[in-house]
């Protein structure tokens, strides 16, 4: 009886149990059914909680119908440290959701990237900038990372002119305006330019309502030219001549500065409607050429250093900005200089004299060749006029002898002073090169630098006496040397030669003296002109064989005059006509 009770009892209990769970699961379902989800949308950020960080998963509750997993990588760092825990509240992105199963896909990393995208809309919308770190270089431009999200940077807005070296760049943070937006690729377009072209901007109109000339300011190098080198100031580009960056001759600006270089600079003109500024760097040092008089005076001794040399002259700078010219004509006394480079190189160290400044132009006239004597004044007290002297022949040339006197000087014995009588084709005929001569001094002419000696001179003119020994009516004997159109040579001595002229060769016309006379015969003529000065002795065939025809003639006649015996008529009158006849052909 007792049993039975207690089983009643039991299964009462159980009955009770059984209904009020049964109640629970029911109201549970009842609030599960009737749950408002609207909220959780495909494709929007919600808030959810961390329910619980598994090994691979993050559980995250946002009141749907299931706990949606997301990896476990969208929750670590850059040290694989998982940054969230159970509890925390955090954004993530419907990715996609299935109401009648009751599965929900979520990412956070979608959620940054969407969250972002809005933020950098506003940055667009607002024009405001955002700081990026450029992560790598690609075809085109970079991959910056503006806080998780990679933009695109172009390359052609990094910066206000070209990079030269674009990988440089790369690790480097910036600050960026936002160019353009594509929600749908999660396309982000940046630029950097944008932001230095409107500070540019201002920096140039608050450079341009404060500059001034004589006004000292920095810059930087921007571009470099072989006239000058443009220099940015900020916004506006200013312009260093070559003239002005040193008081010094330079050859290239390059000499003196590179692109990048920050230099500070003087205004020394500035013109507010075009916008140009002239700039000097030379004008922040001291003008080396004021009191130039003073620290070089005329005719003093200076040592300089060779900096360039022209087809003119060479360069040489006497102190830190100072240069003078050596001009070419004053570098040797007795050298005949082609180039410059035959006496001196850049960078040689040589003695000057100074002949003259400019300062208002701001040269120097200097010289080499003064730092020693003149040579020529000491030639010309060693060998005066009429001095014998012996030395060997350097060059030869058509027209006369070069001979070495002094170390320099040649002196020349022109053709025409080889021989009084001789003459000489060319003087190979008689001399070689280093043959020793003796020759007469001339003639020294410091001014022109010409040293004129003479062979001839170291014997008597021979054609003195000629007057003397061939006077005019006297018969001479000789050899013909040369026949010309216009005559016979005839030398009557040795180095002494007469001149038959055509006219006077015979009483018969002669077309051409070659048809009647040959070198090397022997003829007799009549002198009929001398003169020593003219160095001239004309003869006369022609008026020799008259006079031999005359003598001729009186002997015959003198033999008419006194007819041997036996002599009849007829041969007296023979005799009378042939002489008569020779009496004819004498006139």
């Amino acid at each position: 009886m007792q049993n039975t009770e207690n089983v009643a009892d039991v299964n009462e209990n159980f009955d009770n149990d059984n209904f009020e769970g049964e109640m629970d699961f029911e109201s549970a379902l009842e609030d599960y059914l009737n749950a408002d989800f609207g909220e959780v949308q495909e494709g929007g950020i919600v808030t959810g909680e961390v329910v619980k960080v598994e090994k691979d998963y993050i559980l995250v509750d946002v009141c749907f119908k299931s706990e949606g997993q997301i990896p476990v990588a969208e929750f670590t760092d850059a040290d694989g440290n998982v940054t969230v825990k159970e509890g925390d509240k955090i954004d993530v992105f419907v990715t996609n959701k299935d109401e009648k199963e009751g599965i929900i896909t979520l990412s956070r990393e979608k959620a940054k990237r969407v969250k972002l995208l809005d933020d950098l809309e506003d940055i667009l919308e607002n024009e405001t900038t955002i700081k990026g770190r450029i992560i790598k270089r690609i075809k085109g431009g970079y991959n910056v990372d503006l806080d998780g999200l990679e933009a695109f940077l172009p390359g052609s807005h990094v910066d206000l002119r070209p990079v030269p070296d674009m990988d440089a760049l790369v690790d480097q943070e910036f600050e960026f305006r936002i160019l353009k937006i594509n929600r749908r690729r999660s396309n982000v377009i940046i630029s950097r330019r944008v932001l230095l072209e409107e500070e540019r901007e201002s920096m140039r109109e608050d450079l341009l309502n404060s500059i001034e000339e004589g006004q000292v300011v920095t810059g930087r190098v921007k571009n470099v030219t072989e006239y000058g080198v443009f220099i940015d100031l900020g916004g506006l580009d200013g312009l260093l001549h070559i003239t002005d960056m040193s008081w010094k001759r330079i050859r290239h600006p390059k000499e003196m500065v590179q692109i990048g270089d920050e230099l500070e600079l003087k205004v020394l003109g500035f013109d507010p409607d075009e916008k140009k500024v002239s700039l000097g760097m030379k004008q922040l040092v001291i003008d080396p050429w004021e009191n130039i008089h003073e620290k070089y005076p005329e005719g003093e001794k200076f040592t300089g250093k060779v900096t360039n040399l022209a087809d003119y002259g060479a360069f040489v700078e006497l102190g830190d900005g100072v240069e003078g010219l050596v001009h070419i004509s004053e570098m040797s006394w007795t050298r005949k200089l082609r180039h410059p480079s035959q006496m001196v190189k850049p960078g040689d160290e040589v003695e000057v004299v100074i002949l003259g400044i400019d300062s208002e132009r701001k040269r120097i006239s200097l010289g080499m060749k003064q730092v020693n004597p003149n040579p020529w004044d000491v030639v010309a007290e060693k060998y005066p006029k009429d001095t014998i002297l012996e030395a060997p022949i350097k060059n030869i040339t058509e027209f006369g002898l070069f001979i070495g006197i002094e170390d320099g000087i040649d002196g020349l014995i022109h053709v025409s002073d080889m021989s009084w009588t001789k003459k000489v084709r060319h003087p190979s005929e008689m001399f070689k090169n280093g043959e020793f001569v003796r020759a007469k001094v001339i003639m020294v002419d410091k001014e022109n630098e010409k040293f004129t000696l003479g062979i001839k001179q170291l014997t008597e003119d021979p054609w003195l006496e000629v007057p003397n020994h061939y006077p005019v009516g006297t018969t001479v004997n000789g050899k013909i040397t040369n026949i010309t159109d216009f005559g016979l040579f005839v030398e009557v001595e040795e180095g002494i030669e007469g001149l038959v002229h055509v006219s006077e060769m015979s009483k018969k016309k002669i077309k051409s003296p070659k048809e009647s006379f040959e070198e090397g015969q022997e003829i007799q003529a009549k002198v009929i002109h001398v003169s020593a000065d003219e160095r001239r002795l004309g003869l006369s065939i022609k008026q020799q064989q008259e006079e031999e025809d005359k003598k001729r003639g009186g002997e015959q006649k003198a033999k008419v005059g006194a007819a041997p015996a036996g002599s009849n008529l007829g041969d007296l009158i023979r005799q009378k006509l042939e002489a008569e006849d020779g009496e004819n052909n004498s006139q």
